[in-house]
């Protein structure tokens, strides 16, 4: 296994602290493999292999620990009154009345908890209830670059060190299976549909109670086809009005809701920069990984811009950013990243091919009338001048930079 420190440095912070540990993310980010990781952490602290209880609530050996009184049965049987135990329960979510089961664990026993789930829900309004204050979510995200290049290097260390490795990122996403196997992008894109399609029926279909699963599918397309760009459900809804499909525009709020709460889409809403407030229209939708994309609608490039756009994204959300779509009057910035009190701009474009782009992404940046950090991102590898103090990066340096 390959650790992921971005996330096990997280963890560590709140070990043997009261808060349950509930480990969140789309399926195949890595989630398990963070329970493995954390076992061995333990382990190289000394704790006994008896006192470290996991259970994978999605094999069908544990299947008869679906219900709370027999998954609290269980644990109870095992835990010694004496000793402090951990317990490591992947996909929580498939156990009926969880959250009341693992408020009793805390109540009767002394135990460490740590979760993981695929469904955003698990921090539900229920949830809150049962477990208001004592539980702290950890997102985690399919690679970022950096561990794209870590995975390379082990399990492929013959391989030559090119410049082509960000754009076999690029083309290919950051779903760990891909990575740590030879595939061919046709097969990658194969395995890729093949979650993509779980992540559908199991956390999105069955999880909502979805009915028009066609339906659910063109809300998915359109959200897709327009990666990078404002919309809103009214927007979709109008769409199919012109395709002759009457759509109530409350189904398509609850379809892109559901779609949030599976980890496919991620919604970023509109900051006004200088009335300083978020807005409630036109947001803009990301995907969880770029390999969804292709695999579900191919590659297209007119699309690159919206995609690239999407990476940056992902990458501020791995680093624990607060991540807005900027209004400046009529002007719009791609990003405002706001963490531990600073902020920070970012304009992201395919190619400054033209006077016209370089006046535009870094003269929306320019109009912005404050000290904080302010970059433009493309994939031009050759240009670097800074432009009045609004710095260039190429996409792959900006994703290896700590900024702040």
């Amino acid at each position: 296994m390959i650790s992921r420190p971005l996330y096990i440095e997280a963890i560590k912070a709140f070990i043997d602290k009261p808060q349950v540990k509930i480990i969140t993310g789309i399926r195949r980010s890595g989630k398990s493999t963070l329970l493995r990781l954390l076992r061995s952490e333990f382990l190289s602290r000394g704790v006994r292999e008896e006192n470290l209880i996991s259970i994978n609530f999605e094999s069908f050996a544990n299947y008869h620990l679906l219900k709370a009184e027999a998954l609290y049965s269980h644990i109870r049987e095992i835990v010694k009154p004496s000793s402090r135990y951990y317990l490591f329960l992947d996909e929580i979510q498939e156990v009926e009345q969880w959250e009341k089961v693992i408020n009793s664990f805390l109540a009767d026993m002394d135990v460490d908890i740590y979760l993981t789930g695929s469904n955003s829900h698990l921090l539900s309004s229920e949830l809150a209830t049962y477990l208001a204050g004592r539980y702290v979510e950890i997102p985690v995200y399919t690679l970022s670059y950096r561990e794209y290049l870590d995975f390379r290097n082990f399990y492929f260390p013959e391989e030559e060190k090119t410049d082509q490795r960000f754009p076999h990122y690029l083309r290919n996403g950051g779903f760990p299976v891909i990575h740590t196997g030879g595939y061919s992008e046709e097969s990658a894109y194969k395995v890729i549909y093949d979650i993509y399609s779980s992540v559908i029926l199991r956390d999105t279909v069955q999880r909502f109670k979805i009915r028009d699963v066609e339906l659910l599918e063109r809300v998915i397309k359109y959200a897709f086809d327009n990666i990078g760009n404002t919309f809103s459900g009214k927007s979709i809804a109008d769409y199919f009005k012109s395709q002759q499909r009457k759509v109530d525009i409350n189904t398509v709020y609850n379809y892109l809701n559901a779609l949030e709460g599976a980890y496919i889409l991620y919604r970023v809403p509109r900051y006004d920069i200088r009335g300083k407030e978020i807005l409630k229209t036109q947001e803009k939708y990301y995907v969880n990984d770029i390999g969804i994309i292709y695999a579900t609608m191919g590659y297209r490039d007119r699309m690159i811009g919206g995609i690239l756009e999407n990476i940056v994204f992902l990458e501020l959300k791995r680093r624990g950013y607060r991540v807005f779509v900027g209004k400046l009057e009529t002007t719009e910035i791609d990003f405002v990243a706001e963490r531990q009190g600073k902020k920070m701009y970012i304009q992201v474009a395919y190619k400054l091919d033209s006077d016209q782009t370089i006046k535009r992404e870094f003269g929306n940046l320019l109009s912005i009338d404050d000290q904080y950090p302010k970059y433009v991102v493309t994939m031009d590898d050759f240009w670097r001048d800074s432009i009045e103090g609004v710095n260039h990066f190429y996409i792959s340096d900006f994703l290896l930079t700590e900024l702040f």
